[in-house]
């Protein structure tokens, strides 16, 4: 099911999918949430743009999230790659150097020691909605990306998926991509783009990156409605909740009975959902919540 297909069932899904849980359920008692951490046996991690915002990266959501005049989301679907592929690799250049010189945060550091620490005890995933690499940066091992990573490139025309870190990705992107407001279009050759490096290929490569209007990868997809279908304790982390399908992963997750606990710096549409809120960056709540 599509991005945009899930977008539109959205308000059935929120009249007809899960019994609400009481807002009166939901606490701050950062004692009381370790001591659910610690009886639990599998924990899923879901974390949004909240997070890497906190190490600069932009979350092109909201007021203000647009890339020079373009509002970031039109550049961010096939139409917009097959009538300017140049204008969106320009986008995408400027996405992979900011996130290229982003620091994992202490957000993601505390998740990912707390997996080094207990990987053996429990069963540990983190879902993420982001794109930037910086869980894997900080040192996750079971991740579980659905939106694609900025560092992996996809063939149009034969379909492979290959990791690449270059920087720049091809010599005529170099120094371009600044969200300057003076800058319209995009006069790069689409010779000059990045292409498959296979010489019975050739074809035009495009971010590995789901863009809205497409498909999830239904295995992607599959191993995270597991991995949530069978938690005990799910941590929200830094996600607004309203992009499906993952805004459904945690409330569904709730109504069966896993303790849930959000962090975030303000509430969301699914916050009286859970039975813990913590408000605050994630880069300090989450040391606090994950520690011994």
């Amino acid at each position: 099911m599509s991005i945009s297909l899930l977008r539109t069932i959205r308000s059935t899904v929120v009249i007809c999918s899960f019994p609400k849980i009481m807002a009166s359920r939901q606490s701050s008692d950062m004692p009381k949430f370790r001591e659910a951490l610690r009886s639990a046996k599998e924990i899923v991690v879901l974390s949004g743009a909240g997070i890497s915002a906190e190490s600069g990266i932009p979350t092109f959501r909201g007021a203000g999230g647009l890339w020079r005049t373009y509002e970031a989301a039109s550049l961010a679907t096939p139409g917009a790659f097959r009538s300017n592929p140049s204008l969106v690799w320009e986008f995408y250049h400027y996405r992979r150097e900011v996130a290229a010189k982003a620091q994992p945060n202490a957000g993601h550091l505390a998740i990912a020691e707390y997996e080094a620490r207990h990987g053996a005890d429990k069963k540990i995933t983190v879902i993420t909605q982001n794109v930037d690499g910086l869980h894997a940066r900080a040192g996750t091992n079971d991740l579980i990306e659905l939106h694609g990573n900025l560092f992996k490139t996809r063939c149009t025309k034969c379909k492979e998926v290959l990791a690449n870190n270059d920087s720049p990705i091809c010599e005529a992107l170099a120094g371009r991509g600044a969200p300057d407001l003076n800058v319209r279009g995009s006069d790069i050759p689409i010779s000059s783009l990045p292409h498959c490096q296979k010489a019975e290929c050739g074809g035009l490569l495009r971010p590995h990156i789901v863009w809205f209007g497409e498909n999830l990868n239904p295995a992607v997809l599959e191993k995270a409605k597991t991995a949530m279908s069978t938690c005990d304790v799910c941590l929200v982390v830094g996600t607004s909740s309203v992009v499906y399908p993952a805004a459904m992963f945690a409330p569904e997750a709730a109504a069966r009975g896993a303790i849930v606990a959000e962090f975030n710096l303000e509430p969301t549409p699914a916050t009286s959902e859970f039975h813990f809120y913590f408000q605050g960056p994630c880069g300090t709540t989450l040391p606090q919540a994950l520690a011994e």
